[in-house]
């Protein structure tokens, strides 16, 4: 069920690259205590490459289906301000993002790991799931990560974009 299979072109003209949390940014695991507090692990070198991919004109947003003032705190840090928190639809927040911004479809690209992923990831010019996506995923994803979830999935797919854009400015 892949879509277009020559993505390297798009990622020359991407303008947004939206990510999913758990599973993506994190492998998935929530930690409770018997207090109420949730812990989640955040890779640095995902968070280095948002970082550099910001500086390079990209800009990075997030739409996760859980809410968590984690989720606030790593976006603030990072420096991304579109941050869409507990959604079922996840699909009515990426329309918002992109009318908001004024982008195409073509200007987006997507990282997710899961079912609700899927009508974002069908949408976009580019999408990419985690080496440990579910199936369906890893088959309708442009490019399935080496590395899993939580684990540089994301600085790998940054990494990529940004080594497409350098081929672009030659």
């Amino acid at each position: 069920m892949a879509k277009r299979r020559s993505y390297r072109s798009q990622l020359k003209v991407l303008q947004l690259l939206l990510l999913d949390v758990d599973g993506v940014l994190t492998d998935g695991g929530v930690f409770f205590a018997e207090s109420g507090d949730e812990w989640k692990k955040f890779n640095i070198q995902d968070g280095y490459g948002i970082v550099r991919l910001q500086k390079s004109g990209v800009k990075v947003g997030i739409i996760t289906g859980r809410f968590s003032r984690l989720v606030e705190r790593r976006a603030k840090e990072l420096g991304i301000s579109e941050t869409y928190q507990n959604l079922e639809n996840k699909l009515e927040a990426y329309e918002a993002i992109k009318v908001k911004l004024g982008l195409t479809d073509r200007e987006i690209a997507y990282i997710g790991d899961d079912e609700p992923d899927l009508p974002v990831m069908k949408k976009t010019a580019f999408s990419a799931a985690p080496a440990d996506a579910v199936a369906m995923v890893r088959r309708a994803a442009d490019y399935v990560c080496k590395r899993k979830g939580g684990e540089g999935a994301v600085r790998e797919v940054i990494d990529l974009i940004l080594d497409q854009r350098k081929d672009g400015e030659r």
